[in-house]
């Protein structure tokens, strides 16, 4: 099929859409929700190709102009304007319609943990954990913490929570892997600078439908909770830990003083892991084709380098370097690179379109 009979196939599908959600009370059960869905993923699809449509009609008329001596310079001024929108609407609607990542609309939960470095390394992990609440809070998202293991000192071994909101998937999926940083500690007499590092993992959040797990899979164990050090800071077994037999992935929750509450935090995140072990093994055989992948998902791999004595963040993925570290630490600068990854990915993904 012609990319333009394609286009067409969409505009009807979209105006045949319009009619139908108009009448709501014809439709049955979740078809109404079901449809607007497709009319609202449909709708920036379709204002584009009639946005584009209209700019090549208009630069059409404007070439005619060109013929007359008193509209010349008016109908040359339009078609240089043109000829710059034109290539950005087909660049808008070649992205639009690539294939679409199902886990991109979901939420996500994200887990931090200290990595090589000691008490620096779990400063750093806090830090950035902290980086993340703001970056969620800028983007009007729900960040809930999870569970935090904190050192006593400021540090986390490790933390996580779950953020809901718009696309929140989309633009944290690349933020998976290990993030390493350079700065004196506090605790450095001589001013050395030392490098530690963390590892983030970004899961999409599933929900029952998409996971479905087995009481039968799984052995849950009850406890108390204990804070920095091992003392108890609770009196009651309400710390719970969920082993799924099958693939053996641990999850434990202990934040909240409701061992029920604790449970459902805990099938949460396991959940999310299940989902994520099917999503990176999709992921994986689908950019099998695909060099230089900017999303490898290998979690193992250094992204980012927070360098503090010269205020400089780079991400090694994708060469971009950046002068404003205490913007990026608090949340606000973090969405260029977000941004700068998502672009990235897209471009690989066109070219390999292309080939």
């Amino acid at each position: 099929m012609s990319l333009g009979k394609k286009l067409e196939g969409l505009i009807a599908r979209h105006d045949e859409l319009r009619e139908a959600i108009s009448s709501p009370d014809k439709l049955k059960g979740g078809e109404f929700a079901k449809l607007s869905k497709e009319y609202s993923d449909l709708t920036p699809i379709v204002e584009t190709v009639l946005a584009l449509k209209t700019a090549e009609e208009e630069r059409a008329q404007a070439l005619e102009l060109l013929k007359d001596p008193e509209m010349k310079a008016m109908a040359e001024e339009e078609i240089a304007a043109l000829d710059k929108l034109i290539p950005k609407l087909t660049s808008d609607l070649q992205i639009s319609l690539l294939p679409k990542d199902e886990a991109d609309a979901k939420n996500a939960i994200i887990e931090v943990r200290a990595g090589t470095g000691g008490d620096e390394a779990a400063l750093f992990a806090a830090d950035l954990f902290r980086m993340y609440q703001r970056f969620s809070e800028l983007q009007g998202w729900k960040f809930e913490v999870l569970e935090i293991a904190d050192t006593g000192l400021g540090g986390y071994r490790e933390a996580s929570a779950s953020i809901s909101g718009k696309n929140v998937f989309e633009k944290l999926k690349f933020e998976s892997g290990v993030h390493r940083v350079q700065r004196v500690p506090t605790t450095e007499t001589q001013g050395r600078i030392h490098t530690s590092a963390a590892t983030v993992a970004v899961l999409p959040e599933a929900e029952e439908v998409d996971i479905q797990i087995n009481e039968n899979d799984l052995r849950i164990d009850v406890f108390r909770s204990s804070g920095p050090g091992g003392q108890s800071v609770n009196t009651t077994d309400s710390a719970v830990r969920i082993v799924h037999i099958p693939t053996g992935i641990t999850v434990q929750q202990q934040d909240e003083k409701s061992q029920h509450k604790n449970k459902a935090k805990a099938l949460k995140v396991l959940r999310a892991r299940l989902y994520d072990m099917e999503y990176q093994k999709r992921e994986a055989e689908r950019s099998a084709s695909r060099k230089g992948q900017v999303g490898s998902g290998d979690r193992s791999e250094r992204i980012r380098t927070y360098n503090f004595p010269q205020g400089r963040v780079t991400d090694h993925r994708i060469n971009l370097t950046q002068y404003n570290l205490d913007e990026v630490m608090s949340g606000g600068g973090l969405k260029d690179f977000c941004d700068a990854l998502i672009a990235e990915d897209q471009a690989e993904k066109l070219a390999s379109l292309k080939e």
